[in-house]
């Protein structure tokens, strides 16, 4: 009876908390903080586990380099000596042979970059584009245009002709005023090429 009981007591709060689990979700404030809490762990094991690797990678690369120190203060022998200098001196002008050869290579390379990034610039500039200063200019253009034509009608005619003597010839005077006709035809001709000038170019920067 008590195993049995205890059993019906574990169903029933197994079952309450699958519902109740239910009700909140499955990702609750407390597993997104746990979660949280172990993938900052998991990175910090993968940061560490990384510069573990570098660091031994670096000192496998230095010994390859270097070789293996040798001790210089037990050996008595002279040509010993020499060759063991000898030694070390073909191997640092390997390294440093090596060294320029990386170094012109890198040089290389970084020109290479340089080249390829000023060719993309060039074509990503390609596609800009510019600015158009053309309607601003045709809109000058026609503003000075309309003011001119103003001043033009707004000129005084008949102050601008030859007055007729009246004191003179009646021939001279009729002469002196078909000249003063004239003048004023002439001038109604001029403004109205202008006005036509004026409506044909209103009309190109429309259609632009």
């Amino acid at each position: 009876d008590e195993k049995e009981r205890k059993r019906a007591e574990l169903r029933q709060r197994l079952e309450a908390e699958m519902k109740s689990a239910k009700k909140k979700g499955f990702m609750t404030p407390e597993r997104k903080k746990k979660l949280r809490q172990l993938l900052r762990k998991k990175a910090a094991e993968e940061l560490k586990r990384e510069q573990e690797l570098k660091s031994i990678e670096r000192k496998r690369i230095i010994e390859e380099r270097t070789g293996v120190p040798k001790n210089v203060k037990e050996i008595a022998d002279e040509s010993e000596l020499i060759a063991i200098c000898e030694e070390y001196h073909k191997r640092i002008v390997f390294l440093d042979e090596k060294k320029f050869d990386l170094e012109v290579e890198t040089v290389g390379k970084e020109y290479e970059i340089n080249e390829l990034s000023a060719k993309v610039n060039d074509v990503r500039g390609r596609f800009i584009i510019p600015p158009l200063n053309k309607i601003s200019k045709t809109a000058t253009q026609l503003e000075k245009m309309r003011q001119w034509t103003m001043k033009l009608a707004k000129l005084d005619m008949k102050g601008s002709l030859r007055p007729v003597k009246k004191d003179i010839s009646k021939e001279l005077g009729a002469r002196e005023t078909d000249v003063s006709i004239c003048d004023v035809i002439f001038v109604l001709i001029i403004g109205f090429h202008f006005q036509k000038a004026f409506e044909w170019k209103t009309k190109q920067s429309l259609n632009e």
